[in-house]
């Protein structure tokens, strides 16, 4: 099925630090706006909240963008109002279809009041959150047009990259693909003292992929393997480009496309010095001469431009790599899946004041469990120790300075779910969404910790022509990459081997990839909230397809 939705050649650097949002925070004040009149008001009630911290209006909306020359797009945006909270919580981006970029503290009660008012059902998932059931953004719970859905909860993640899109079944991947997307961005406001970049310095990129029609209107295609544009876009635009000083810029990485997986490189080879991923700073920096990046995941890179001549443009693209899949985007994009292509291109100046590169340090958080037995390995393990972990969790990890999954020894899993395609259809462990069902397999006892392996290798490296590569999310929490087992088959291992060395694993993480052929163990805990919530493939078409499941969190002994 195809649908089709109602250039600019560049950004000048002013528009481009503008739409960053992070040099000048263009945040709207208090809105004299009322409360929408909720059709449908869910989320739990803070305990003991009288009134939220942080207050916003929020909106889906159907307008209008100028993203190429020509004729203006027809797009759907996310819209938002601060009704009550510091000011610059709220960030309006420019230029762009882009939804306004929400900052947020740890520990701040927040309350959302979200509108519909596209022309079919829809409900909003805070990525990478920690947060209740029913604030989450399950399909079950998705509202009609020019209804309003209530969300209460309280920030207790790390300070780190996280976002916000659209979560109705069947229907996440067009929603989002004509723009219902948006930015999160936790900080403590440590991080001037950590020595990281701030203001103009720390830029948010969204990357993304659209095919547009001779009218500039977007065109969708729901494909077997995925969608996949034509052009990239970074913060909304084509062609991008930025003027940039020759000093160290900290870029907050988000791939917001539908399928497409990036190879993040410079052409020169030059390294990255990586020092974030999904859920916030790395125990210490790492190096990468490339970074690989799947839909959904974020990931954090320090660049130092003085490495460059001041007057030369250099450009930073997505690298050839093998055992993408098959097809994409009706087979009919310029740009297949795993090919060489640019992302965007800096011009460097000269800086009048050198500036040190920074030692980044990891951010803090609360206290802790122990571990249960079958957990621990002293040599690769992340431990559980006293002291800080992800979503405020009462447990942290030992420091893992640039853990290797794929030498790592794999654990005793837990649970295993097999990705492959069964009658024509992607399934988990041979099983599609069904809107409220739980497996018994799939249900968790709140306090509980477990060794969770996605086995991309059955039967026959997940089907289709030796398999697709799944980046899986896991909603709720966030978990810790225990190991990484490569592929058996000798072309698969041979396709992985383009891309292992740019996976970033010693982080938490709420996304996963796992290439064909690849089997992952990853470490999740489930704490604080019990209820539904759900796994799946972020490719949005799997996920559409019915790659999505529910893990029901119940107090123990209920399971």
């Amino acid at each position: 099925m195809t649908n089709t939705l109602s250039n600019k050649q560049g950004l000048s650097r002013r528009d481009f630090l503008r739409l960053s949002g992070l040099g000048a925070l263009g945040a709207l004040a208090g809105s004299a706006l009322g409360l929408p009149s909720p059709a449908k008001a869910w989320g739990r009630t803070l305990t003991g909240l009288t009134e939220p911290d942080v207050e916003i209006n929020l909106r889906a909306v159907i307008g209008q963008e100028q993203i190429r020359s020509g004729l203006p797009t027809t797009v759907w945006r996310y819209e938002a109002d601060l009704v009550k909270g510091p000011a610059g919580t709220v960030q309006p981006l420019p230029n762009t279809y882009l939804g306004p970029i929400l900052h947020f503290q740890p520990g701040q009660r927040v309350r959302i009041h979200f509108t519909n008012t596209i022309d079919e059902e829809t409900i909003v998932h805070w990525h990478g959150l920690h947060v209740p059931e029913a604030a989450d953004g399950h399909p079950r719970l998705v509202i009609g047009p020019n209804e309003t859905y209530v969300y209460d909860f309280e920030i207790m993640d790390r300070p780190g990259t996280y976002w916000y899109h659209p979560h109705p079944h069947g229907r996440t991947g067009p929603q989002a693909y004509y723009g219902l997307a948006g930015l999160i961005i936790i900080s403590d406001g440590t991080e001037a003292q950590q020595g990281l970049p701030t203001g103009a310095y720390d830029l948010p990129l969204v990357i993304q992929d659209r095919t547009f029609d001779g009218q500039n209107q977007l065109v969708y295609a729901t494909n077997m393997a995925g969608f996949l544009g034509n052009e990239i876009l970074v913060n909304g635009q084509p062609n991008a480009s930025l003027t940039v000083e020759q000093t160290t810029y900290r870029f907050r990485v988000l791939n917001g496309s539908n399928s497409r997986i990036y190879k993040l490189g410079w052409p020169d080879g030059a390294p990255f010095t990586v020092i974030g991923s999904d859920g916030g700073l790395l125990d210490a920096p790492v190096q990468r001469n490339y970074v690989v990046i799947a839909p959904g995941e974020r990931v954090e890179l320090l660049v130092d431009f003085s490495r460059w001549p001041a007057g030369s443009v250099q450009t930073l693209r997505s690298l050839a790599f093998a055992g993408a899949g098959f097809g994409g985007g009706g087979s009919t994009t310029t740009l297949p899946n795993g090919s060489d292509y640019e992302i965007m291109r800096f011009r460097i100046e000269a800086q009048d004041t050198p500036t040190l590169t920074p030692t980044p340090t990891p951010s803090p958080t609360p206290t802790a469990t122990s571990t249960p037995p079958t957990l621990s390995n002293p040599t690769y393990m992340p431990l559980i120790l006293n002291g800080a972990g992800a979503n405020g969790s009462a447990s942290r990890t030992e420091p893992r300075l640039d853990f290797q999954a794929d030498q790592a020894q794999p654990q005793q899993a837990t649970r295993t779910f097999y990705l492959y395609v069964q009658f024509g259809q992607w399934t988990i462990n041979g099983r599609t969404f069904q809107m409220e069902a739980v497996a018994p397999d799939e249900t968790v006892e709140l306090g509980a910790q477990e060794i969770w392996e996605f086995s991309n290798n059955f039967p026959n490296g997940g089907g289709m022509g030796g398999g697709m590569p799944h980046p899986m999310h896991i909603h709720g929490l966030q978990f810790r990459v225990v190991s990484r087992q490569a592929p058996t088959n000798a072309t698969q291992r041979s396709n992985w081997e383009t891309v292992k060395d740019g996976y970033v694993d010693g982080g938490w993480k709420d996304t996963v990839l796992v290439m064909p052929g690849e089997r992952v163990q990853v470490q999740v805990e489930f704490k604080d909230y019990t209820g539904l919530y759900l796994y799946h493939c972020h490719n949005l078409e799997h996920e559409d397809m019915g790659m999505m499941r529910n893990y029901r969190v119940v107090q123990p002994n209920r399971a």
